[in-house]
């Protein structure tokens, strides 16, 4: 059965098992162009110092980009890690992504993948400063909560409240909590990749959060990730304080 690239981008859901063992495992990727490098050429070779420069800037930081080479041996990259990962786990991750992506996307030209700690995407077209909204999934619990209305407005209030914290961010990135009821707390993540002015990352925000009921609709935990930007909340703490 074939099924589009846009219809795999939208409409794919993962269920997170409710005691997930931590692992090196990405979460999904995509080869996101048709285009093979040669072994060995020139897009591979700076391919290879994008990299390099990648594992160096990024983990004192959290976030990197750059570009080498020209014309068609030209390409861009990025890596983000969680604004709460050490730099030493940051730096593990993009190392790990890299060697990942070669596995699974080898030899192309545009690739993009997610860790829970990191996020790593390199291509011959020029991306940076612009919304990534083809590059997308989604992740949601698989229990989900008898309140659903009331749940969702808010999951959605929590979620818009922290997008509007990350837009004045230097790190585009908060975090935050919200007392459900009595017994339960809600918590939340948004982050968002920092070649985007403030502006767009909270359109990019405001659009992933819209997809809630796509997504998420009543489960107890749930996540859009995107090229651009990315929210998860749970019922129980994730974030390392």
């Amino acid at each position: 059965m074939y099924f589009s690239r846009t219809t795999l981008l939208y409409m794919l859901v993962f269920t997170l098992l409710l005691h997930k063992v931590v692992g090196d495992d990405p979460l999904y990727h995509f080869c996101t162009s048709s285009e093979n490098y040669a072994a060995n050429g020139l897009f591979d070779t700076n391919l290879k110092h994008l990299m390099d420069f990648l594992f160096i800037s990024v983990p004192p930081f959290g976030f990197g980009f750059w570009s080498v080479g020209i014309g068609e041996t030209r390409v861009n990259g990025l890596a983000l890690c969680r604004g709460d990962v050490s730099s030493t786990d940051c730096k593990s991750c993009v190392v790990e992504a890299n060697s990942k992506i070669r596995q699974r996307c080898p030899y192309k030209k545009g690739a993009i993948i997610w860790y829970d700690h990191c996020l790593l995407k390199y291509s011959d077209e020029e991306f940076f400063g612009k919304i990534d909204n083809k590059n997308k999934f989604y992740m949601r619990n698989v229990r989900s909560v008898y309140d659903r209305v009331s749940f969702n407005q808010k999951t959605k209030k929590l979620l818009t409240r922290l997008a509007n914290e990350a837009n004045y961010s230097p790190l585009l990135y908060a975090t935050g909590e919200l007392e459900v009821d009595d017994s339960r707390t809600l918590y939340g993540l948004v982050q968002c990749t920092r070649d985007l002015p403030f502006f767009d990352c909270k359109k990019c925000l405001d659009t992933a959060i819209s997809e809630l009921p796509r997504c998420c609709d009543g489960s107890q935990g749930g996540r859009v990730i995107g090229g651009s930007c990315n929210f998860r909340y749970e019922l129980y703490p994730f974030v390392n304080v």
